[in-house]
């Protein structure tokens, strides 16, 4: 068994007691739909409006989610749809969680990756990754017996192959796909586009696959970048403990605003599509102030970049936003009472 194989069987866990209403998915992977209806060069005008007033960062309840994937079924009938929408993904889609899947060295640890930082994704842990024997089996629970649906769930499992195959092309076919919904009109269809068998009324949604497909390299590996993503995943979860759909979304601005230096409230806010004064209205209901969020936030992104000696001082000023070093020097040491050479040094 590989390293990776082994860090995926230690990292299971129980889904028993997970809430479907915690679930979100972003603004940006929404927008896979936009492309999928270009593909198909449907108008569907409502439904094209309804995905372009999401915001890139913005958290969609699954109800929601499950409402565009409706329509879009709608708009063009049939079975495995949702296959042919999760079949449009690209790194932009999914922001932090798949630039990290993508920079890994193999796909072992594009998997772990994936276990590790999926509440990034999805405000909540749900994936499971076992190691039986020879086989690798990636798994999500039902919810109190209840199914998500075919159409939300083929969508993801679509996503998911779809973009193991655009980083490792000519990447084996999955060994099995299962679906924990009734099967569908044609299921030949998910077969064809799996490559494997696909069951259908099982227990749980899950990939399986030989073991040994984890240590396929990535010819994306990219090292520092991924040290780098990997980082920042790890101070967002540390800076918002809890669930707090609202605020994770600003923080996910802040991610994109701050080596851009363009992190104020009023920046922020209007790439929310939100007034200042909402922004701020949303996160006092949530315990939490624009500038307390963004200081916790850039504090553990300071602590997790210094702890890197690749990165210089002034490249950490850059990414944290600061116009000069000078003035992260202040920050920093009014943040843990010490600069940031010495906390380094200790």
């Amino acid at each position: 068994m590989t390293n990776h194989a082994k860090l995926l069987s230690n990292h299971a866990m129980s889904n028993s007691n997970l809430n479907p209403a915690a679930i979100r998915i972003n603004g940006a992977y929404a927008r896979v739909l936009l492309d999928w209806l270009d593909q198909q060069q449907l108008s569907a005008p409502t439904l094209r409006a309804a995905v372009s007033r999401l915001s890139p960062g913005e958290q969609v309840p699954l109800m929601q989610w499950f409402d565009l994937l409706r329509r879009a079924r709608e708009a063009c009938p049939g079975d495995g749809r949702g296959l042919e929408i999760g079949a449009c993904i690209a790194p932009e889609h999914v922001g932090v969680l798949g630039y990290l899947v993508q920079a890994s060295d193999n796909l072992g640890q594009a998997l772990y990756a994936y276990q590790r930082f999926e509440s990034l994704f999805y405000g909540i842990q749900m994936a499971e990754v076992v190691i039986r024997g020879d086989q690798a089996e990636i798994g999500w629970p039902v919810f109190g017996g209840m199914s998500l649906g075919l159409l939300v769930d083929e969508t993801a499992i679509s996503a998911l192959i779809s973009f193991l195959r655009k980083i490792v092309p000519g990447a084996p076919n999955p060994a099995e796909v299962t679906f924990s919904s009734p099967p569908p009109e044609h299921p030949e269809v998910y077969e064809a586009f799996f490559g494997c068998p696909v069951r259908f009324s099982a227990p749980y949604v899950s990939v399986r696959f030989p073991a040994d497909y984890l240590s396929i390299p990535l010819t994306t590996a990219n090292p520092a970048l991924r040290q780098i993503l990997d980082r920042q995943s790890v101070a967002l979860a540390n800076a918002l403990p809890g669930n707090d759909p609202f605020a994770f979304q600003v923080q996910q601005v802040f991610l994109r605003l701050l080596p851009e230096a363009r992190v104020s409230l009023k920046e922020v806010a209007s790439e929310m599509a939100l007034s200042v004064r909402t922004l701020q209205r949303r996160l006092t209901a949530g315990g939490q102030t624009f500038q307390g969020l963004l200081d916790r936030t850039r504090q553990e992104l300071a602590q997790s970049y210094l702890r890197d000696r690749s990165l210089s001082l002034f490249e950490i000023t850059m990414l944290l936003g600061f116009a000069e070093q000078s003035s992260f020097n202040r920050a920093f040491k009014h943040w843990v009472g010490i600069s940031p050479g010495e906390w380094r040094e200790k």
